[in-house]
C-alpha cells in the first residue's frame, strides 16, 4: 500500500516563532534568577508592536522589554527595511500574578491533602500530552518533519553567514514523503518559501535555494526525476515577519512537535514553566516513546499521559505501537508504569526543567533534537527495557 504523508516547519523568524522565543526567553530569564518561578508568558506581535501578557510568580527581577528587543534581534529584525526593527518596535507588557487557586493545587497535591501520599506537586492543569517515536530516522522521528526542520534550519543558516545574504528572516518549508508498506521510500514533493530583498529575481531565489539548501539536505536517493520542488510558489515574498502577519505564542504546536504524524493533547509549550504539564509531560511522552523503539520493542510507539488538576499521579497512561511491538502492549504498559515516575515534581527532576533551557527549542522542535543536549532525547532506558521485555 503507498500514501502520502506532509510535514511542515518554519524559520526563526515566522511571526509565531518570534512570539514563541520571546515567550521562552522571558520564562529562561526567570528561572535564572529563581528557579521555583511560576510562569505562563504569552506573546502577540504584528507591525511595529509586541506585547507580552501572562500570569507570573517569581523572585525575579526580569527587564521585559530589553529581552524583547535583544531576542528580536538576534532573530534577525534589526532594520527598519525588513518591515519590523528590533530598536524602534513598540513592546507592551501586561504580566500579572498567577491565579491562586491554580497555585494551590500545584503546591499541594490531591493525594498530599487527602493523606494518600507525601506532599508533592500537583498537575498545573488537566490535560493529556502525546509523545512519539518511530524508526524512520536516526532521532527516531517521522521523516517528514524531520527533513521539513532541517531545511528550515539550513534556510536561516545561509542567511546568517552570508551565502544567500538578500533572504530576510521569514520562511517556511514543507516536505511531502511517499511510503509503501509504511515505509519511506521517496521524497514526493518539497516547498521552500523565504521573505527575500525586492531587488532579486525568483530564478535567482529558485536556483540558490536547490542548491543551497535542498541538495545539501535531502538525500539524493529520495529525490527521482518526479520530486516536485517548489520555491517561492506565490512569486514573491517581500513583505513578511509581523509586518505581514500577527504572531502568536503557540499557534505552531504540530511544527513543534511530530509534524500531525502523531497526535497532540492541544497544549502548547512555550512560555510555560515545567509544572505545566503540557509541556513537562509531553517530554515525558516523548522520553518513553523513544526508549521503547530504541529499544527494539517496536517499530513505532505513541504514550499518551493525562492528569487532572492538583492530582500528581496520571489519570491515565496509554501505549500504542501501531501492531509493530513484539511483545504484548499490556507489557510495554506495565513496564512504564513501574519503571516511569510520571509525577509533574519526578519529571521536573529527572530531566532539571527548572533551568533556562528553553529559549533554543522554540523553533526547529521541541523533541528529535539531536544537535542539542536535551534529557528527554537520552535513549537510557531502552536496555533495561530490552533486558525485561524481549
Amino acid at each position: 500500500m503507498r500514501k502520502f504523508f506532509t510535514s511542515e516547519s518554519v524559520t526563526e523568524g515566522h511571526p509565531d516563532k518570534i512570539c514563541d522565543q520571546i515567550s521562552d526567553a522571558i520564562l529562561d530569564e526567570m528561572l535564572r534568577q529563581d528557579p521555583m518561578s511560576r510562569v505562563a508568558c504569552e506573546t502577540c506581535c504584528t507591525t511595529g508592536m509586541v506585547m507580552v501578557m501572562g500570569e507570573v510568580t517569581t523572585k525575579a527581577y526580569v527587564d521585559i522589554q530589553g529581552i524583547v528587543r535583544k531576542t528580536v534581534k538576534e532573530i534577525g529584525y534589526d532594520r527598519a527595511k525588513y518591515g519590523f526593527d528590533a530598536d524602534t518596535c513598540a513592546v507592551i507588557s501586561s504580566i500579572h500574578e498567577q491565579s491562586p487557586d491554580i497555585a494551590l493545587g500545584v503546591d499541594n497535591s490531591a493525594e498530599a491533602k487527602s493523606g494518600e501520599s507525601e506532599q508533592e506537586n500537583g498537575a498545573g492543569d488537566q490535560g493529556l500530552m502525546f509523545g512519539y517515536a518511530c524508526n524512520e530516522t536516526k532521532e527516531l522521528m517521522p521523516l517528514p518533519i524531520s527533513l521539513a526542520h532541517k531545511l528550515a534550519i539550513r534556510l536561516s543558516k545561509v542567511r546568517k553567514d552570508g551565502k544567500m545574504a538578500y533572504l530576510r528572516p521569514d520562511g517556511k518549508t514543507q516536505v511531502t514523503v511517499e511510503y509503501e508498506d509504511d515505509k519511506p521510500i521517496r521524497v514526493d514533493a518539497i516547498v521552500v518559501s523565504s521573505q527575500h530583498s525586492p531587488d532579486v529575481s525568483l530564478s535567482m531565489i529558485r536556483n540558490d535555494v536547490i542548491e543551497n539548501v535542498i541538495k545539501p539536505i535531502i538525500p539524493a536517493e529520495m529525490i527521482d526525476e518526479n520530486t516536485k520542488i517548489f520555491v517561492n510558489p506565490t512569486g514573491r515574498f517581500v513583505v513578511g515577519g509581523p509586518n505581514g502577519d500577527t504572531g502568536l505564542t503557540g499557534r505552531k504546536i504540530i511544527v513543534d512537535t511530530y509534524g500531525g504524524y502523531s497526535r497532540h493533547g492541544g497544549g502548547a509549550f512555550s512560555g510555560k514553566d515545567p509544572t505545566k504539564v503540557d509541556r513537562s509531560a509531553s517530554y515525558a511522552a516523548r522520553y518513553v516513546a523513544k526508549n521503547i523503539v530504541a529499544s527494539g520493542v517496536a517499530e513505532k510507539c505513541e504514550v499518551q499521559i493525562a492528569y487532572a488538576i492538583g492530582v500528581a499521579k496520571p489519570v491515565s497512561v496509554l501505549v500504542d505501537t501501531f501492531g509493530t511491538a513484539k511483545v504484548d502492549e499490556q507489557k510495554i504498559a506495565e513496564f512504564v508504569n513501574k519503571n516511569v515516575d510520571l509525577r509533574p515534581s519526578a519529571i521536573i527532576e529527572k530531566f532539571g526543567l527548572r533551568r533556562p533551557i528553553y529559549r533554543q527549542l522554540a523553533s526547529y522542535g521541541h523533541v528529535g533534537r539531536e544537535d542539542l543536549d536535551i534529557p528527554w532525547e537520552k535513549t537510557d532506558l531502552a536496555e533495561k527495557i530490552k533486558a525485561e521485555l524481549l
